[in-house]
């Protein structure tokens, strides 16, 4: 029983790793470990796992186990802040005219560093046609025909 026991904490711990390793921030590497580490004790000291020892034990590998993935998180995703692009920081960058800018109208639409705006000019301006941002109005941009 005892043997059986351990081989089945084994196999689970296992499958939660796997499964943390195929979705990472599934968050279950902890009880995978956990799982994993008490089914080896269960099979080296099969005695242990039902003693008054055993809420103590799991929780000398939960504290670890916890420091470790949080570090491990850490170094392969760092907190970042998000991005964000104020409409008046735009003033002076070049964008590409992905729908027909209409004067006077919003439909206009303007890519500018991998970001689409609503953008307006003073004369009609074409798709594929690059531009330069001269100003901007809350949360669309008015702009002008790049020179050659």
């Amino acid at each position: 029983m005892d043997i059986t026991l351990g081989l089945i904490l084994i196999i689970v711990g296992i499958l939660l790793l796997i499964a943390e390793a195929a979705v990472p921030g599934f968050f279950v590497a902890i009880p995978g470990g956990v799982f994993l580490v008490l089914g080896l004790i269960a099979l080296a000291f099969p005695q242990m796992l039902y003693s008054l020892w055993t809420p103590l034990i799991v929780v000398l590998i939960i504290i670890p186990l916890t420091f470790a993935s949080i570090k491990f998180y850490q170094k392969i995703s760092p907190p970042t802040k998000p991005t964000t692009t104020m409409s008046s920081s735009l003033v002076g960058k070049e964008g590409k005219v992905i729908n027909k800018v209409v004067r006077d109208e919003l439909q206009g639409k303007v890519k500018i560093d991998n970001q689409m705006w609503s953008a307006t000019a003073d004369k009609e301006i074409e798709e594929g046609t690059w531009v330069v941002v001269t100003e901007s109005k809350g949360v669309h941009v008015v702009v002008r025909e790049k020179k050659r």
